[in-house]
C-alpha cells in the first residue's frame, strides 16, 4: 500500500532524484513504454510514477531557469502527471485521500518525489 507523505517526511527534489537516470533517458523510457507496452491496456504504476517524476524534474528545471510565466506550462504538466499518479494509487494501491495532505498541486508533486525515492530504493534493494 502506498501512503501519502506527511510534512514531517517530505522528500526534497534533490534527494528524490539523486539516483535518477537523465531526463532524456526517462523521456525515452516513457515514450517506449507508451508505444510498446500498453496497447489496449492501462499503464502500470511504474509508468505513471516515472512519467510524473520526469515531468516534475522538467518543471523544476524550467522554474529554476525561467520566469514563472515562462515555466507555467511545464509546472502545469507536472501537476497533471502527479495527479494522475495519485489517482492510479487511489484506484489500484489502496491510497486513501481521506485525511491526507494531498490538496494542492505542490502536495501532489511532493507525493511524486516521495514515491519516486521509495521506488528507487526498492529497485536498488532488488539488485
Amino acid at each position: 500500500m502506498h501512503t501519502a507523505h506527511t510534512h514531517d517526511h517530505v522528500t526534497t527534489a534533490t534527494t528524490a532524484y539523486a539516483d535518477a537516470p537523465s531526463i532524456i533517458t526517462e523521456i525515452s523510457w516513457v515514450t517506449r513504454a507508451t508505444t510498446n507496452h500498453f496497447a489496449g491496456q492501462e499503464p502500470d504504476r511504474e509508468f505513471w510514477l516515472r512519467k510524473a517524476a520526469v515531468m516534475d524534474r522538467i518543471a523544476l528545471n524550467e522554474s529554476a531557469l525561467y520566469a514563472p510565466e515562462a515555466a507555467a506550462s511545464a509546472v502545469s504538466a507536472a501537476a497533471l502527471a502527479a495527479r494522475r499518479l495519485v489517482e492510479a494509487d487511489v484506484t489500484h494501491s489502496g491510497l486513501s485521500l481521506k485525511g491526507s495532505e494531498l490538496v494542492t498541486d505542490d502536495d501532489h508533486r511532493a507525493y511524486v518525489r516521495h514515491a519516486y525515492r521509495a521506488w528507487c530504493l526498492a529497485q536498488t534493494n532488488q539488485r
